[in-house]
């Protein structure tokens, strides 16, 4: 168990989880009682403290506003039918932000502060955490620079802190999305592997277009030749062809997903052929023409696994077999979903427990 005894515990006199609608939960919209902080300063994190949800007071020549030095990550926790409060995977989402850190040229953050600091909140609002089928108490830890100075340098100084919303389903439905060949989401030598900010702005506008067209995300295909498919916008994308599933290598330009890896994991241990491999947007058009794409999905922290509809590609749409007729996605789906909730063996260790 995590040391947790630097942590100082500043409770809310009254809880808001009375103004709470358990049965319609807007994704991102409400917030818990509480989130956790602390302060970089001469080379150490102090100040660490639970506190009530407020705003920040901010210098307006605070560092992260104006160079982007800011990172994120997204995780979630779970009731088990058994009443008890877990997380999933935790320790996977610390050694990323760890990463991004480090390629953001930012503080990394201990053990103690980021597991310590997500204990500390969600044992204070584990109440928080909804138990309907499809939701979670989403968790976002997140860090950025606090130097008061405008100047190209990185800061000194930084902020760590998390809070928790309650979450309903990301997507309700399946989604229609479009293979992407003007836009660029990251290219080799940048910053595509680090999950900061900047990366998601530069996507907003192609995002945009895509909605106006009638699409719900974008598959992002590589920067150089638009040749092959990387990531679609919130998620690690997957596909079924010819029995085998296919999803693209983690390298410098795609996310290491949370998610992306459980279900590579699962999908080996269910005795499925897996395959991480690059997929060049020619052999998935010829896939989808042919009939033998039998199954698309994206996986991510928010949506968890999102079943694809249909993919636009050059101005035509292609219509995938409906959700009752695959096999490998939903059977994934449930594994995932039923260890998160204690209903099958963690025999991969991946549920932390805070009661």
């Amino acid at each position: 168990m995590i040391a947790t005894d630097n942590i100082k515990i500043s409770k809310v006199a009254t809880s808001k989880i009375s103004e709470l609608d358990f049965d319609n939960i807007q994704f991102g919209k409400t917030f818990s009682d509480h989130m956790f902080e602390s302060d970089y300063i001469n080379g150490q994190w102090i100040n660490s403290e639970v506190k009530a949800y407020q705003d920040l007071v901010l210098n307006p020549a605070t560092l992260a506003l104006h160079y982007g030095q800011t990172i994120f990550e997204g995780m979630k926790a779970y009731k088990t039918v058994e009443g008890k409060s877990v997380m999933f995977r935790p320790y996977k989402n610390f050694e990323r932000f760890n990463k991004s850190a480090e390629r953001m040229c930012m503080a990394t953050v201990p053990e103690e502060v980021f597991m310590g600091g997500l204990h500390q909140l969600l044992s204070l609002d584990k109440a928080w955490i909804p138990t309907a089928p499809g939701s979670s108490l989403y968790l976002r830890p997140f860090s950025f620079a606090t130097d008061s100075f405008i100047g190209m340098r990185a800061s000194d100084t930084y902020k760590f802190m998390v809070f928790a919303c309650p979450a309903g389903l990301y997507y309700s439905a399946p989604v229609k999305v479009k293979i992407e060949t003007k836009y660029s989401r990251a290219v080799k030598g940048g910053t595509g592997y680090a999950k900061t900010g900047g990366n998601y702005s530069a996507s907003m506008l192609p995002n945009n277009e895509a909605m106006e067209a009638g699409y719900q995300q974008l598959i992002w295909t590589d920067a150089i030749e638009h040749k092959y498919i990387e990531e679609s916008g919130t998620m690690n994308v997957f596909f079924v062809i010819n029995d085998v599933l296919i999803t693209a290598p983690v390298s410098d330009t795609i996310l290491d997903g949370v998610t992306r890896d459980s279900v590579i994991t699962l999908a080996k241990d269910l005795g499925y052929v897996v395959e991480e491999r690059r997929l060049s947007v020619e052999e998935l058009v010829d896939a989808m023409k042919s009939g033998n794409l039998q199954e698309a999905f994206g996986a991510g922290t928010a949506a968890s696994i999102s079943h694809i509809s249909e993919i636009g590609y050059e101005g035509k749409d292609y219509m995938l077999p409906a959700v009752e007729h695959r096999e490998i996605s939903p059977k994934i789906l449930t594994a995932l979903n039923e260890i998160k909730t204690g209903r099958r063996e963690d025999k991969f260790d991946w549920l932390y427990h805070i009661d």
